[in-house]
């Protein structure tokens, strides 16, 4: 069926607004795919942070020209959806990688991370990372570490100094 070419410049328009809001950009292939099935994928992907469109190759190619990013016209062939994440790449990798391995008919083609193209391994190895707030504690960890490190050795030292004055005047006591 063909779309007029005001409904074409709205889907431009609504693919473009996504990648411009997306950090990464996860392609896939999803022949054959119920309706409740990409609903589900969906979900999961809104639950991660991010949104998922299936897309019209040519249009979708259109919007990736006009935001600057590079086309992969490999990647843009048969039935293509398109997830997009928006402020957890990791989480939203993971939830297509994992809803890849349960349903074999969506196959994960590749996609962008920022303006780099990554290929399958590439989203599956963003999957394995550790989600946004996991990386936030390590990190307050590691900042946390010497102040915490450094307290211990001060009270350490002061521990030590009240063992020996206790340890005098227990000594003098008995004297």
């Amino acid at each position: 069926m063909a779309i007029s070419r005001d409904k074409k410049e709205v889907l431009v328009k609504e693919y473009l607004d996504q990648l411009n809001v997306s950090e990464a950009v996860i392609i896939t292939s999803y022949s054959g795919l119920r309706v409740s099935q990409v609903e589900q994928l969906r979900r999961k992907i809104r639950e991660a942070e991010g949104s998922f469109a299936i897309v019209k190759n040519t249009l979708a190619e259109r919007a990736l020209k006009e935001a600057g990013l590079p086309v992969v016209e490999e990647m843009l062939t048969g039935p293509v959806g398109i997830g997009f994440c928006h402020h957890n790449v990791s989480g939203v990798a993971k939830a297509i990688t994992d809803f890849s391995r349960q349903n074999e008919l969506l196959a994960i083609k590749g996609g962008l991370l920022g303006s780099r193209v990554i290929d399958e391994a590439g989203v599956k190895n963003l999957a394995n990372l550790p989600s946004l707030d996991v990386l936030r504690a390590q990190l307050l960890g590691l900042i946390n570490a010497p102040a915490s490190q450094l307290a211990g050795v001060v009270a350490g030292g002061v521990r030590q100094l009240v063992n020996v004055v206790s340890a005098y005047a227990e000594k003098e006591a008995e004297a």
